[in-house]
C-alpha cells in the first residue's frame, strides 16, 4: 500500500491517467458535488477489496457504484419505474438509488446484500473521468474510515497519502454532505441515509416517501447496515463532540456552561448566534442550513487541525438538507445528543 500519491487537475492527460490506474484494478480519489470519492472498478473484486484496505473501512459496509450514463444501469441491477421518474428529475446529482443489484456486481461492493446503491454525480471531473474509463466505480468517501469525510482534495491527501496513486483536484465540494440513499426495494421509497436530495423533493416526484428510522439512531446489535454511513460512529473528529439540542437561548447557556467548565474546547455554532459566545472559541456553520452542509466536515477536520478535545454544537432544525447536517453530527457525535 506503500506508494507515491500524486495530486493532478482533471486535465486530459489526467483523467487517461485515471482511467488507466482504473483499469489496472488501482485506486482513484476524485470530486463529486458531495464529497470526494475513493474510487475502484466495481467490477473487480481484487480492486474493490483494496478500498477496504485503504480505509480501514469493516467489509459490512457497502459502498456505492457509480455510473456517467444510465445504459450502463442494466448490466449492474432492475431499475424500477419509480426509480427511474427519480433519476429523471434529479440525476445528475447527490442522489443514490438502492434497487435489486445482477450477479455482474461482485458480493463484496454490497456487503452481500441483494441491493446495490447506484449513483451519477454531477461533477464534471467525476463524469469525464467516469466517461474515460468506461467502468462503474464503487467509490466511498476517500477518507480513513470514521474520519470526517473530505471535501477538499487536501483532506484525502491528509488521509491516503501513501496509500493510493492518484488524487484528482476538483476543488471544494459544493454540497458537502454525502448523496442521499433512497432504499427502492421496498413499496414505499425510503431513505437511509439523508442528502441534498430531500424527502420532500422525493415526494413532489412520487408522491409519497418516507425516511427510516434509523437515520438519527444507531444500529442496534446485529442490524444490517444496507447503506454507508449508518454504523455507530462515523465522520468523527478526535475530540468528543456534543450536540445540545432545544430552544436557542437555552442551548446558548448549556453550551457556554459545558465549554466554561472544559479544557481546550471548541463551539460550532449557525452564524447569527456567535455573538453569544462573546470570546469563546467558536466555528463559524453558515448561516442557514446549506451553508451548515457545505462546512461541517472541514470545521471538524479543522477542529483536529486545532488539537480540539471537546466540541460543543448547536443542533440545526431537522427540515430539509437539515436532517442530513443532523445525521452525519449525530453519528460524528457517537449519538451524544443532550435535549435542553
Amino acid at each position: 500500500m506503500n506508494c507515491r500519491t500524486q495530486i493532478l487537475p482533471p486535465t486530459r492527460d489526467a483523467l487517461a491517467l485515471a482511467a488507466r490506474l482504473l483499469k489496472e484494478g488501482e485506486l482513484v480519489a476524485f470530486p463529486t458535488e458531495t464529497v470526494y470519492g475513493l474510487g475502484a472498478n466495481a467490477l473487480d473484486s481484487e480492486a474493490v477489496l483494496r478500498i477496504f484496505a485503504a480505509k480501514g473501512r469493516p467489509a459490512d459496509n457497502p459502498l456505492i457504484v457509480h455510473i456517467a450514463e444510465k445504459s450502463q444501469l442494466d448490466a449492474l441491477c432492475q431499475v424500477t419505474e419509480d426509480a427511474r421518474r427519480l433519476m429523471d428529475a434529479y440525476w445528475p446529482g447527490p442522489m443514490t438509488l438502492l434497487l435489486p443489484k445482477k450477479a455482474a456486481v461482485p458480493d463484496v461492493v454490497t456487503a452481500g446484500l441483494p441491493s446495490v446503491g447506484i449513483r451519477m454525480p454531477s461533477h464534471p471531473a467525476a463524469l469525464a473521468m467516469l466517461r474515460e474509463c468506461q467502468l462503474p466505480v464503487a467509490a466511498p468517501s476517500a477518507n480513513l474510515s470514521t474520519r470526517p469525510s473530505p471535501t477538499t482534495a487536501a483532506h484525502v491527501l491528509e488521509d491516503m497519502d501513501g496509500r493510493i496513486p492518484l488524487i484528482l483536484d476538483g476543488g471544494p465540494c459544493e454540497v458537502g454532505v454525502e448523496s442521499t440513499v433512497i432504499d427502492m426495494t421496498g413499496a414505499v421509497p425510503t431513505i437511509l441515509r439523508p442528502g441534498a436530495v430531500t424527502l420532500e423533493m422525493i415526494r413532489k416526484v412520487l408522491g409519497r416517501g418516507a425516511v427510516a428510522d434509523s437515520v438519527m439512531r444507531p444500529l442496534k446489535e446485529g442490524e444490517a447496515a444496507p447503506s454507508p454511513g449508518m454504523r455507530h460512529k462515523h465522520y468523527a473528529p478526535r475530540g468528543h463532540l456534543t450536540i445540545v439540542k432545544g430552544e436557542k437561548d437555552a442551548v446558548v447557556r448549556e453550551i457556554i456552561r459545558r465549554y466554561d467548565q472544559s479544557e481546550n474546547a471548541v463551539i460550532l455554532a449557525v452564524s447569527d448566534h456567535l455573538p453569544e459566545y462573546g470570546a469563546r472559541r467558536a466555528m463559524d456553520m453558515g448561516p442557514d442550513l446549506s451553508a451548515a452542509a457545505h462546512s461541517l466536515f472541514a470545521l471538524l477536520r479543522k477542529a483536529d487541525d486545532m488539537g480540539y478535545a471537546r466540541l460543543f454544537a448547536e443542533a440545526v432544525p431537522d427540515g430539509g438538507v437539515g436532517l442530513a447536517v443532523m445525521n452525519r453530527m449525530a453519528r460524528a457525535a457517537g449519538f451524544d445528543i443532550e435535549e435542553v
